[in-house]
């Protein structure tokens, strides 16, 4: 019986610019009730923290609440969609997001939290620190919080993977009567990203999360290039 089993990491405590995620991440799961990690775990990390570690604050005027706009243009290289104070944009990294994943909660009073430069890296660089440091091969995404079109309310995705597959291309096998899939690519990192989020809620301090029990053969080296749908292919650009 395939079971998956997700857990928030307690204790992670505030996170500051120069802060080694990995080392934060590994001290917390050393042992119960976090860890100890095992191989084929799943950990599911906040940009927040992300952005944090990495010094991407920007300092905004706390009595203005627009005043992060200027940023959200400068962080776009496109914008989609204007109406009144919301902006559709897409981000070097090619996501299509609100404000350019521009965020001023759960950060400092004055501060706004740009979106990571490379959230792949900021992936690869805390499996790679628990892998030596623990001696488990475990699967790292970084997750960030996305509105869909067309559909209300908020969902996590993944924005950075390392050690786990993006997507699940299952186009060319059977399905359970026999007839082979044509289109069906599954969004493995976004569907973890989204069970941890469950146990990891907005606003309980609680910024990683653990997924347990993913399929073995989901864990590869992968990169968002796999999950961000090419501009030749978006029917709605």
């Amino acid at each position: 019986m395939n079971k998956l089993t997700a857990w928030g990491v307690e204790g992670i405590g505030e996170i500051v610019p120069g802060m080694q995620l990995g080392d934060v991440i590994v001290d917390a799961c050393r042992t119960e009730p976090n860890g100890p990690l095992l191989d084929h775990d799943v950990l599911v990390v906040t940009q927040k923290i992300v952005s944090k570690a990495e010094g991407r604050l920007v300092e905004i005027d706390p009595d203005d609440p627009l005043s992060h706009k200027a940023l959200v243009e400068q962080e776009a290289v496109r914008i989609v969609r204007r109406r009144g104070d919301l902006i559709i944009t897409e981000t070097t990294h090619g996501f299509v997001c609100a404000n350019s994943g521009i965020d001023l909660s759960n950060v400092q009073r004055g501060q706004a939290a740009l979106l990571p430069l490379d959230s792949d890296r900021s992936a690869r660089r805390i499996r790679d620190i628990v892998k030596a440091k623990l001696g488990v091969s475990v699967g790292v995404i970084i997750s960030d919080t996305f509105g869909r079109p067309w559909r209300k309310g908020l969902t996590d995705v993944a924005i950075g993977v390392a050690g786990i597959a993006g997507v699940l291309d299952l186009r060319g096998t059977p399905d359970a009567l026999g007839r082979t899939m044509q289109v069906t690519e599954v969004a493995i990192a976004d569907e973890l990203a989204s069970a941890a989020e469950l146990v990891m809620g907005k606003s309980n301090g609680v910024p990683v999360g653990v997924v347990r029990g993913a399929d073995p053969s989901w864990f590869r080296e992968a990169s968002m290039d796999e999950i961000v749908r090419p501009a030749a292919e978006d029917l709605f650009r």
